[in-house]
This record gives C-alpha cells, structure tokens and sequence, in this order.
C-alpha cells in the first residue's frame, strides 16, 4: 500500500506539473501537426502517387503517413520526458525526496506513468487532426485496440528510456537534446516512404531499426492489412528497449543516491 500511495503521490505531481506549464503539451502536439500538415497537404498528391498501391493521390498518403506521424509523437514526448528528470536531478528536489520516508522508486514511476498520460493525449490530439486532413482507417474495431496497445507499449518502453537519458544527462539543456536521434528514426524507417526506395545501405538500416516494425505494425492495425511478424518483432524491440531503460535509470538513479549519501 505504501508503494503504491507514494506512486500516485508523485504521479499527481507530474500531472500538475503538466496542467501549470500547457506550453509544452502544445508544442509536442504542435511539430507532429506541422509535419502532418506539410507532408499530406504540400507533398501528399506526389508522394501518393508513388506509393505503387491501387489507392493513390492525397488520401492514400494521408493513410500511409498518419502511423508514422502517431510515432514521431511519441517520440517527441520523450523529450519533455528526458528534460522533466534532468529538472528534478539539477533543482535539488530528488534530494529532500531522498530524506523522506518514501517508497524509493516511486519518483521514476511517477515520471514514467506522467509521461506516458502526458503522450497519449497529444496522440489523441494528433489523431483527430489527421482524421481533419484525410486520414481514414478502414481497421476494425478490434484493431483499433490492438493499435492502441501497441502505442501504449511503444510509449512505455520510450519513456524508461527518456527517463534514463533524462538521469545520465548533466544539464536540462543536455537532456532536451539526447532524444534527439528517436525523432529521426520514423524518417529512416518506412513511415513516410517505402524502405524498399531508399538507396541499399540506407534500405539495410531501416529494414532492421525498430521504428519501421513500430510503422508496418501501426499501418496494418489501423487499415486492416496485414502485419505479418513485425508485431513480434515490435514487441521484442519493446521488451529490449524497457528492459535497457529501466536497468540503466534504475542504476543511475541509487549511484546517484549513494554519491550524495558519501557527501
């Protein structure tokens, strides 16, 4: 019981965090938006004719890149992870937390649980614009639960792995930029065009990163095609990715513990 009170405790102070700084909930909506908005209506009607599919134009596009845009969010939201952790760990907060008779792990929960609320509305958010531009999934609605988990997993998995990068950063303007690279990988991977019209080196490299399995999965839940093994093969990505999170914050975190106890 005194777990889970001390992790609803610091998941609520997360959550207001969030309700007192709107700011940055619009901004992590407002970049998928952009890129939405520039690659579907300025670029849609040529890259959909690429694609080499019966469906083609705009509208096909709009259906094509909507997953990828799903990720770029969450990706993104790790961000504001990374940069919340790197805030508590340079302010001094972690440390009266520390002196307090408080259940250890429940400040990384309650980033990771902040977080992972914090990504899924601007998931939501940014779904309903891209239903505005013309994205319309013919999934069932049992694959539209079956997407929903699999967002819900991604997310889980990215946020260990900000809150890590968040921990191992030395400044917040360090950890607003470690990040980084996960918003570059829905571009090199088969979000916005096929990985099989990339040069071979890059076509290698996005047929084996996990954001092209996150992608191919999304795609095939939402509209109702087939995903063959890249489910399996996200959710291994996942499990690795947690698991590396979770290990290195968890041992950040009682370093960090012990080098200001030695204080």
């Amino acid at each position: 019981m005194t777990a889970a009170r001390d992790t609803w405790t610091m998941v609520r102070r997360n959550l207001r965090h969030m309700q007192r700084y709107p700011s940055l909930t619009f901004m992590l909506v407002l970049m998928p938006v952009v890129f939405l908005l520039l690659f579907v209506d300025v670029f849609g009607t040529t890259l959909g004719n690429g694609l080499g599919q019966l469906a083609r134009g705009r509208g096909a596009y709009a259906n094509y890149v909507t997953p990828a845009i799903l990720l770029l969010t969450v990706a993104t939201a790790s961000t504001a992870t990374a940069i919340s952790v790197a805030t508590d760990m340079t302010e001094g907060i972690i440390d009266r937390f520390r002196t307090m008779a408080i259940w250890r792990p429940s400040v990384l929960a309650g980033h990771v649980v902040g977080s992972m609320v914090q990504a899924l509305l601007t998931v939501v958010v940014v779904t309903l614009v891209a239903v505005m531009v013309g994205f319309r999934p013919a999934g069932t609605a049992l694959g539209w639960v079956a997407a929903v988990g699999v967002l819900v997993m991604i997310i889980f998995a990215l946020t260990w792995l900000s809150v890590a990068l968040g921990l191992a950063a030395k400044t917040v303007e360090a950890a607003s930029n470690s990040p980084m690279f996960l918003t570059l990988l829905p571009f090199l991977g088969s979000g916005f065009v096929p990985a099989s019209s990339m040069p071979t080196a890059l076509r290698i490299f996005a047929t084996y990163q996990p954001f092209t399995a996150f992608t191919d999965t999304l795609r095939g839940l939402l509209s109702g095609g087939a995903i063959g093994n890249h489910a399996l093969v996200s959710v291994g990505w996942c499990a690795a990715i947690a698991a590396a999170g979770y290990v290195w914050a968890v041992t950040r975190y009682n370093s960090t513990a012990v080098v200001v106890r030695a204080q």
